[in-house]
Order: structure tokens, then C-alpha cells, then sequence
């Protein structure tokens, strides 16, 4: 497997410098433009900030890239043409010579593949709400991939509950970043309980070495609340879910398609508050991802 990383990645990988992988879809998919593109820069900033080096990660003409370029991010904030890649498509976008953005699933693989040990994204899928049958394939490769996923739990447009119970069924580890329940993505909390609360980069870097010893080979996620000052109350937030997914009902929406449907209508039902939220939090994690990877790095 090829891999295209930048000079910049490059360098921070051959010096054992601490990395931190985000994903593309949030560009191409789930932000809307320019707040797809500001963000994009934003996290980027935000990691080299705090000490460590952004790796977005993405596939140009079928070729993994590693650490984008200034055209190669404008081109997944406007264009039309880039696929939403799961690991199931990367076979069929590399052979393909195509476009595409990556998620969680295909971001924690390539990343691992490339010898990154840190990941930041939003939140990771789950199961669907409706149909335990119906899993994000973000689960079972998250069951498979030893890497430390930052994110706010996982989108509250999900089935949490069982969401949460497949992770523990498939031994992935959550970690609550200085709190006891898993974020339920806009709100802070979702009355779910976390595997251990972890007050320090340290404590977190503890467990990653601990489980790397061991031979594990599942991720670890560490789940960082929403900003207070964006954070949306749960029931609010609840209540709002129904509303739009009564909406995806009626306009038959379904598959891979839900998801980004749902996230747009909440954002309009909120008058942006759900946008603003799922930025403060990007932007949140990558900054915890980013002075973690420091630790692990040590």
C-alpha cells in the first residue's frame, strides 16, 4: 500500500515526533460551506499549537495522502466529486484512481497503517437507532485497530445505549476525559458510564502503553465533553432528534445518507446551535488529542 505523506508528516513520523490523524469527511460531508473549510485550517492550527503535527488524511487519483496541501483542502470543502470512503471503498477508490474523504473507519485504518498512535474526530458512528442489526462500520474496525480515538462519544442521532454495549461487548476501552458519563456529542452528558475516568495526559498515556504491552489490538477511546459553553441540554437535544427523524422518515431517507441528513436538519431546528456545538468540539478535541500524543510519544 502506498501512502503519500506530506514533508511535514514525514519529517514528525522519521523523528518519532507526536502526530495526530483527522479525518476528511468532516470537510466534504459533514460541514457545511465555509465553516467546512475554516475548520479544517482550525483544527490543523489548533494541533501544531499545541505541540504536535496534523496529519488529515484523505485519497487523491486513488492515492492515500497523508497530510494535505492548501488545493488538496479546498478541493474537499467545494468539490462534488469525493466519495465518503468506509474501509469498504478504499479498495474500489485506489484501484479506481478517485477521489475521496475518509471516516472514522477508513481514518483509524490508514492512520495505524501509517504509524500514527492518536486520532481526532467529532464522534465515531454506532449503532442506529431502530435497528441493532444496522452498525457504523467505525465499530468493528475500532474493535481491530490499536489506536486512541479523541472524540465527544458518538453522535447523538445514534442508538447510545446500544452503542455503548457494543463497545464494552468488543473490549474497546472508553476513557472519560475528566468526567464520568459519555458524552452524548452535543451534550455533555448521556447518563452512560465510562470504563475509567482519566484526569491527566499522563494517566491516558498510561493506559495506551499498557494495552500496546499487552498485545491488545483494540482501539481506546477517550471521550472529551462538548464545551459548557456550547453544550446543549439532552432532553433538548433529544426532542429535536425525533423532530428531524420523523422529517428523514417522511422524505425517505435512509443508508449512509441519514446521517449527514439528520445532522443538517438539527442544525436548522436549533438555528445553528447543533453547527456551533459540533465545531467547539472538533476544535476542543483536537487540542486534547494534540497535548496527549506529547505523552505518548515520551
Amino acid at each position: 500500500m502506498k501512502f503519500n505523506f506530506s514533508e511535514e508528516v514525514s519529517g514528525a513520523l522519521h523523528f518519532d515526533r507526536p502526530v495526530v490523524a483527522l479525518e476528511s469527511t468532516v470537510i466534504a460531508h459533514g460541514l457545511p460551506y465555509p465553516q467546512n473549510i475554516e475548520t479544517a485550517y482550525k483544527l490543523e492550527r489548533i494541533v501544531r499549537e499545541n505541540g504536535a503535527t496534523p496529519a488529515t488524511i484523505a485519497v487523491f487519483d486513488g492515492e492515500i495522502t497523508v497530510g494535505l496541501n492548501d488545493a488538496q483542502i479546498e478541493s474537499l470543502a467545494t468539490s462534488k466529486d469525493i466519495n465518503k470512503l468506509s474501509t469498504r471503498d478504499l479498495p474500489v477508490v485506489t484501484a479506481m484512481k478517485l477521489n475521496g474523504a475518509t471516516t472514522v473507519a477508513s481514518t483509524s485504518y490508514l492512520a495505524n497503517r501509517a504509524g500514527i498512535k492518536v486520532f481526532a474526530t467529532g464522534g465515531i458512528g454506532g449503532v442506529h437507532r431502530g435497528g441493532a442489526s444496522d452498525v457504523s462500520a467505525d465499530l468493528p474496525m475500532l474493535a481491530e485497530t490499536p489506536i486512541l480515538v479523541v472524540c465527544s462519544g458518538a453522535k447523538m442521532v445514534l442508538d447510545l445505549p446500544a452503542t455503548r454495549e457494543w463497545l464494552e461487548t468488543h473490549g474497546i476501552t472508553v476513557l472519560g476525559w475528566k468526567c464520568d458519563e459519555m458524552p452524548g456529542f452535543y451534550s455533555p452528558t448521556s447518563g452512560l458510564s465510562v470504563d475509567r475516568r482519566a484526569e491527566s495526559d499522563r494517566e491516558v498515556s498510561a493506559v495506551i502503553k499498557a494495552r500496546d504491552a499487552l498485545g491488545l489490538r483494540n482501539a481506546v477511546i477517550l471521550a472529551v465533553p462538548v464545551p459548557s459553553g456550547n453544550a446543549i441540554v439532552e432532553a433538548e437535544a433529544e426532542e429535536m432528534i425525533r423532530t428531524a427523524m420523523s422529517l428523514a422518515e417522511e422524505r425517505s431517507v435512509t443508508g449512509k445518507e441519514i446521517t449527514p441528513f439528520l445532522l443538517s436538519q438539527l442544525s436548522e431546528l436549533s438555528n445553528g446551535r447543533t453547527l456551533a456545538a459540533n465545531i467547539a468540539l472538533l476544535e476542543n478535541n483536537a487540542r486534547v488529542a494534540a497535548e496527549v500524543s506529547l505523552k505518548i510519544e515520551l
